[in-house]
């Protein structure tokens, strides 16, 4: 049974995580489309700034509230965000509202003297209308890589890129919706399916990197190949688990390759914000990836706590 805390603590997580990945989604859809595609361009401004409302609502909510080992996870802000989202709008000329991420690095953590009871009508109706904002994005993103299949539409986007997204989109909103239905998010029973998850993001982060450095990077190039291989192993290894005790060691093994991997975008995060690297990559997209790396590590942390 899902407790009121557990409620609020999970539901909170999910959103100030999630709604930021939906807000950047929209933007680097955004950015990919030719002018030809107005519309399109519309829809997914339209999509950035809805999502930018519900974000500031969760902040707000989550003030105060929100676990220490979520902020000091670096999953809802990094140190880069900020001159990720300066750059990447200089560079697209896409509006991008940096007061809610100055928002975020000033959220405070939960002291233990909160009376939470009051706050659980507020946060069902932030997952209500951040369930019914994920379903139209999910129907958004969906037609959406269905015209690029078929040629219909045209976007520097690959294709698997664009199933990326979607994907993640999917997951959040079937997390909150089980939220929503009292059923809680329990480390020790879902962890196989959502490390069959994450590996699986991890693993297409890899080979996408690889493919938007300049040809001239090869030893990025290498590199990012090589964790794209690693996590397409560990997908294939989680996904034959049959056991509690196969889940830990291959659980341990998991976060030490994603340490290394959250390195890795760390230092490709700050050579494209100095401009050292070479590639098609957007600075906002390079600290994207990194946050979804450290809500992974904390993920797996959590199940080793447990």
């Amino acid at each position: 049974m899902l407790s009121k805390q557990e409620f609020i603590n999970q539901s909170l997580e999910l959103n100030l995580f999630f709604l930021r990945i939906m807000k950047e989604h929209s933007i680097f859809i955004e950015a990919a489309i030719p002018q030809k595609n107005k519309d399109l361009v519309s829809q997914a401004d339209a999509f950035k700034n809805e999502f930018s409302i519900l974000l500031t609502r969760a902040i707000s909510l989550a003030d105060g509230i929100i676990p220490s080992r979520v902020l000091s996870s670096n999953e809802i802000v990094t140190k880069y965000t900020l001159d990720a989202e300066r750059a990447t709008q200089f560079s697209t000329g896409i509006f991008i509202d940096t007061n809610i991420t100055s928002m975020e690095n000033s959220l405070s953590y939960d002291s233990g003297d909160n009376d939470v009871s009051t706050f659980t009508d507020n946060v069902y109706m932030l997952n209500h209308q951040a369930i019914t904002a994920t379903n139209l994005i999910i129907r958004f993103k969906t037609k959406f890589k269905n015209d690029v299949l078929t040629c219909k539409v045209f976007t520097t986007l690959y294709p698997s890129l664009i199933n990326h997204v979607l994907s993640e989109a999917i997951i959040f909103m079937e997390l909150l919706t089980r939220l929503q239905k009292g059923i809680k998010i329990d480390m020790k029973k879902d962890l196989l399916a959502l490390e069959n998850f994450w590996d699986d993001k991890m693993y297409e982060h890899g080979f996408t990197i690889r493919g938007m450095l300049d040809p001239t990077e090869k030893e990025l190039f290498i590199m990012a190949h090589n964790f794209g291989k690693e996590f397409e192993t560990l997908r294939k290894e989680a996904s034959q688990v049959n056991s509690e005790s196969d889940l830990s060691n291959l659980t341990e093994i998991t976060l030490n390759k994603t340490i290394k991997f959250r390195d890795f975008k760390t230092q490709a995060t700050e050579g494209l914000l100095t401009c050292k690297i070479r590639s098609i990559i957007l600075p906002l997209l390079a600290d994207h990836v990194l946050r979804e790396s450290n809500y992974y590590i904390n993920l797996l942390s959590s199940y080793d706590d447990h």
